[in-house]
């Protein structure tokens, strides 16, 4: 289709509902940008395109309403043009005009429902769902992140196995399948700002806390996902979970706007002073993988270490100031600012 820029998906290809939003994924595939990014771009143009909205659309297989398809499109780096073709594809799909001969022969979209993109498991949206005579089918569940929600009975036995496991942890054990996703919110009391390591890291649910400043890293409530050190309270966001993985470590965040995501450095990026932020796992490679090495004998804290770049997380000048951001530095000797401690959090509390 024509376009302000070739090779994008062609909607001209679905031939029902389910296929249509297949042919948005591989449009947003094809555009490279992550959910926070394509907000940014609908709101700078003035769109609406919630994150929660957008994920919601592409997790569901019935028509999205007219102005969200426009938004997205656009959003997506389309022309007017195409966002014509996308619009009309549209709404002869809800008015059920389309038919298999009308399509062509071409494969069908790159990626498939089955290939999509996991969406947190929340529930839908009232604002993303379809208009009446569009569809008269029911929304369809949207689908999970990693792994689809459990049956209740199921759930509750393992939120039962959890609590006992959490009650015999040890730290630095190495064990710990899952990292608590999303579920550590602490035990309603503000975080003491200590001075030491504190426990060895181990998989799990923790506090990412600053050495020198006793502050800890999060978000202070923009669309970018930039980390700082700010103060540590139970209900900071995100949440953050180390996970082991091959060579290093993982710090799997849950955001209760964005859902699950991953700490890294922005755009891959290997100078000195690239921002440490929270996106969407699985964009930026060894940029969002940690090794986590120890400082200090006993150990005074440790630092993180971006597998790609080989430099240091850290605060400018060591600063204990609330609100500084936090970047990829060069590793100072005395690793000034650049040690952090990981408090464990408790599991149990699902929030």
């Amino acid at each position: 289709m024509a376009g302000t820029r070739s090779g994008a998906p062609d909607p001209e290809r679905a031939t029902d509902a389910a296929e249509f939003v297949a042919a948005l994924q591989a449009l947003k595939d094809w555009s490279g940008l992550t959910y926070r990014e394509l907000t940014s771009r609908a709101d700078a143009v003035g769109d609406v395109l919630p994150r929660s909205t957008l994920a919601n659309m592409l997790g569901r297989a019935t028509v999205p309403r007219e102005e969200l398809v426009a938004a997205f499109v656009r959003a997506c780096g389309c022309g007017p043009g195409d966002v014509d073709t996308w619009l009309r594809v549209r709404k002869e799909l809800a008015r059920g005009e389309r038919q298999a001969s009308e399509t062509t022969d071409a494969a069908p979209p790159a990626s498939d429902a089955a290939g999509r993109e996991a969406v947190g498991g929340a529930a839908q949206a009232p604002d993303s769902a379809p208009a009446a005579p569009e569809s008269a089918s029911g929304p369809s569940a949207p689908r999970p992140r990693r792994r689809a929600r459990l049956l209740l009975p199921v759930a509750g036995f393992l939120v039962a196995a959890a609590a006992v496991a959490a009650a015999v942890v040890l730290p630095g054990d190495g064990d710990g399948d899952e990292e608590g996703r999303g579920q550590g919110r602490g035990n309603g009391r503000p975080v003491a700002a200590a001075s030491g390591p504190g426990p060895a890291p181990a998989p799990g649910a923790v506090t990412i806390r600053a050495v020198h400043s006793g502050l800890c890293l999060a978000e202070d409530g923009g669309q970018n996902g930039q980390l700082y050190q700010r103060a540590c309270a139970p209900d900071s966001v995100p949440r953050f979970s180390l996970k082991r993985i091959e060579g290093g470590w993982r710090l799997v965040t849950f955001h209760q706007e964005f859902g699950e995501g991953c700490t890294g450095v922005q755009d891959k990026s290997v100078w000195d002073g690239a921002p440490v932020e929270d996106q969407e796992c699985g964009k930026r490679g060894p940029a969002e993988a940690f090794r986590l090495e120890p400082v200090g004998s006993p150990v005074r804290g440790y630092r993180l270490r971006p597998l790609h770049s080989d430099l240091c997380v850290g605060v400018e000048e060591g600063t204990k100031r609330a609100g500084a951001p936090l970047r990829q530095l060069a590793c100072a000797a005395d690793a000034k600012g650049q040690l952090f401690a990981f408090d464990r959090r408790s599991s149990t509390t699902t929030g």
